[in-house]
């Protein structure tokens, strides 16, 4: 069951340049000024050495803070702040019933604070419900940064929050969070790499799949070619280049004369030797 008039909810988002959605210079101060003071409560409350809720935080996080307010009169004519929650969406890496890494972005409770004077009268209820509505999540899908024990408790009265999934980080999520994965608490994709870290580009790839062949004439000696079925015919011409062939090691013209004097002479040789007897080999193979 609802709250009734005296007391309502206040939604207050504070923008990064400090403007949060209220009209009046003045009343924006106040806002600043009350949530300051909530922080600071509820960091008394919980034993903290310093609040975890202010305005200065707000206006570079885009957190949401729901007030419920007791707009009955006062000496002051101007109500009272009955309690707080903050909520806010953040990534998480997080653990799933496997032990697997999940990288999400769920709503979280960031801070939770009802005034000593007014608990155990179902404001906390009321505030944490009308906070479920207006973000349209289920208890299951909240992430909640380092819950109190008093904030558990609360969780397994009112919505059966008991079986917890053990994370390695300061947040507490229950069994369920990854039974529906609606948008609160939705995987990220995976990022890509980034330009100056890629070992290569596809072009690059493809590159390797090639395999370069060395320049002529490395690349004759390894490779066997098959030869053509009609080879084509030498030309005779001293403009035609002629057919390149495995390379030889390179012999002076003196140690090849005289290897050959001692080989001994082929029956081939006698002849021309003997047809021509005072000519040179050198000078033989120039008049060829």
């Amino acid at each position: 069951m609802w709250l009734t008039w005296p007391f309502c909810f206040l939604t207050i988002t504070l923008r990064e340049e400090g403007v949060c959605h209220l009209e009046s210079v003045d009343l924006q101060q106040q806002i600043m000024t009350i949530i300051d003071e909530l922080g600071k409560a509820s960091a008394k409350a919980q034993n903290l050495s310093a609040p975890i809720t202010s305005a200065s935080r707000m206006q570079s996080n885009r957190h949401v803070v729901y007030i419920l307010k007791d707009s009955s009169a006062r000496p002051a004519g101007k109500g009272a702040i009955i309690g707080f929650i903050k909520v806010g969406y953040k990534k998480l890496f997080v653990l799933d019933d496997r032990e697997a890494h999940n990288e999400v972005e769920p709503l979280c409770i960031l801070d939770f604070y009802i005034h000593e004077s007014v608990q155990r009268h179902g404001h906390g209820r009321e505030l944490f419900q009308y906070m479920l509505q207006k973000e349209r999540v289920e208890p299951h899908q909240l992430a909640i940064d380092r819950p109190s024990q008093k904030l558990l408790k609360f969780l397994n009265k009112h919505y059966n929050l008991e079986t917890t999934v053990p994370q390695v980080n300061n947040f507490v999520i229950f069994e369920g969070f990854f039974a529906h994965q609606h948008p609160p608490a939705r995987k990220l994709p995976p990022k890509r790499a980034e330009g100056d870290i890629k070992p290569y580009s596809s072009s690059d790839r493809e590159f390797l799949k090639v395999a370069v062949e060395p320049p002529w004439p490395l690349n004759r000696a390894p490779r066997r070619a098959t030869p053509p079925a009609h080879p084509p015919p030498r030309s005779s011409s001293l403009g035609n280049s002629p057919e390149r062939g495995p390379l030889r090691p390179f012999v002076p013209e003196q140690e090849l004369l005289r290897s050959l004097r001692l080989c001994p002479p082929h029956p081939t040789a006698r002849l021309l030797l003997a047809a021509d007897p005072g000519g040179s080999p050198a000078q033989r193979r120039r008049t060829r």
